[in-house]
Parts: C-alpha cells; sequence; structure tokens
C-alpha cells in the first residue's frame, strides 16, 4: 500500500506544482513507483509543466463517470501522471477524488496530489485523501499569512504535516529567516529550495528540472526529501570536499535527521 502526500499551498505562485513535479522526479530516479495527480481542478497547472496539454481522458472525465482511472493516466519522465482539464465543461464533485485516490494507492509507491490555491472542496479532497501533507511557501510576509491559513486548515481536518518547503529563496537580509517561520507555524522547514532560473527553463521544454541540472542546489534537496519521505538515506553522487558542510549542517538537514530518526528508527 502506497503513500499518498498532498502538496498544499493556498497562495498561488508559490511553486507548488513545480515542486510537486521535482520532488515526483527525485522519488522516481531512487526506483519509486510515483504517481502524479493534479487536485486542482479549476485551474489545473501539471499538466502544462509536463507537455500533457490537452489529453483526451483527464481526472475531469475520471470524477464525472466518463473514463477508467487506467484510461486517464499518463507515463511521463518515467513518473505516471493524473492531469486535469485545462479546457473543461465538465460539472464534476471534488470529494469524489478520495475514494479514487484509495483505489489507487494500492499501485503505487507514493502519490503526490497537487492541490488548489484556495480554500475550498478541491484543497478539502486533497487533504482528506493525503496520508501527509507538504505546505509550501516564499521566505516573506504576504505568503507565510497563507501558509498560516494552510497549516490550521490541515491541523483542523487532522492530516499530518510533515513540513514545510520553503521555495524561491533568494537568501537575502530581508527575508524571513528559517526560525521565524518555523515558530510562526509550528512546522518544520524540510527543503530550501533556491531561486532557480533553470526552474523556468525546464517549463519552458515541459520537462523536470531534474532532467535539466539534476545536481543544482535546489534538486539536491529535493533529492533529499525524496529520499527521507520513502524512508531512505540520500546518498550524494557528487563528492563534496568541504569541511564545513561535515561541521554545521544546515537547519533543514537537522530537521530531516530528527524526522527520519523519530519515524523510521
Amino acid at each position: 500500500m502506497g503513500k499518498v502526500i498532498g502538496i498544499l499551498s493556498l497562495k498561488g505562485g508559490v511553486g507548488k506544482t513545480t515542486s510537486v513535479v521535482s520532488l515526483g522526479a527525485s522519488l522516481s530516479k531512487i526506483g519509486k513507483k510515483v504517481l502524479l495527480i493534479d487536485g486542482n481542478l479549476s485551474a489545473p497547472n501539471l499538466g502544462i509543466h509536463l507537455d500533457l496539454i490537452a489529453p483526451k481522458k483527464t481526472l475531469h472525465h475520471v470524477l464525472n463517470g466518463d473514463s477508467s482511472l487506467e484510461e486517464a493516466i499518463y507515463e511521463v519522465s518515467g513518473m505516471d501522471v493524473l492531469p486535469a482539464s485545462i479546457f473543461h465543461s465538465l460539472k464534476v464533485s471534488p470529494l469524489k477524488l478520495i475514494p479514487k485516490v484509495k483505489e489507487l494507492k494500492k499501485s503505487y509507491d507514493v502519490i503526490l496530489i497537487d492541490s488548489s490555491p484556495s480554500l475550498g472542496d478541491e484543497t478539502l479532497a486533497v487533504i482528506s485523501s493525503s496520508d501527509e501533507l507538504l505546505v509550501v511557501t516564499t521566505p516573506d510576509f504576504s505568503t507565510l499569512s497563507m501558509t498560516l491559513k494552510s497549516v490550521k486548515t490541515a491541523k483542523n481536518k487532522g492530516t499530518p504535516i510533515t513540513g514545510i518547503i520553503l521555495n524561491k529563496a533568494y537568501n537575502k537580509n530581508f527575508e524571513l529567516e528559517l526560525d521565524e517561520i518555523e515558530r510562526t507555524a509550528g512546522v518544520p522547514v524540510m527543503a530550501v529550495i533556491p531561486h532557480d532560473v533553470n526552474i523556468l527553463k525546464s517549463q519552458a521544454y515541459f520537462i523536470p528540472s531534474l532532467n535539466l541540472k539534476p545536481n543544482s542546489p535546489g534538486n539536491v534537496e529535493f533529492k533529499k526529501l525524496a529520499a527521507l519521505l520513502v524512508g531512505e538515506k540520500y546518498v550524494s553522487s557528487v563528492k563534496i570536499f568541504s569541511l564545513f558542510s561535515k561541521v554545521l549542517p544546515k537547519r533543514q538537514d537537522i530537521n530531516r535527521e530528527i524526522f527520519y530518526n523519530s519515524i523510521f528508527n
């Protein structure tokens, strides 16, 4: 039985969908059978990132009863993808997603669900379908306020929050610090993804950024997080000779180690 992870944010533009794609690609690279689901039914983006612009069958057709799950799942870059319809006029109930995800769990190691950035039935369906959640945010005040709302909503529904993906970090002194984000949200930061133009470049090529630049700092963070989520230790393919890399671990590395030891040891 696989694990279902909902990727949550109640603010658009934070990189939630790119996080789903990057994390999915990282899990696939370590041999996991992965399914990505676009749970953003009103404004789908997942298919656009992976060149599934107008597939014949989508999640909309599945929820509407016009398609089987198998007909609406496509293989892209070593992952299975269940996209939603960008151009659609189908009326569907988002809550019908919950039994469909339950049905799919037996066929995959990990299912990642991209949620809607609005608080409604779509987001609640993703939360209720998931075994655990990751919240995507950026290090600024306006996004943090919506992050707090995301965390509160998830806690009210009783779905565990594994941690925060801090995306688009410039490492500037005007940004919120990790301590401040964790203290305010009450959730540990599990990955810090630097701002990287290669992510935009990969979107233009309709491929995961991992395929374009696998050892970029951001993709290394996604690979570390992917290994953690399935109880494995990340092993770098790049030799690091800096003495400080072993002496001074980053906050997110410490958080991942604590999580690993509490869950898998």
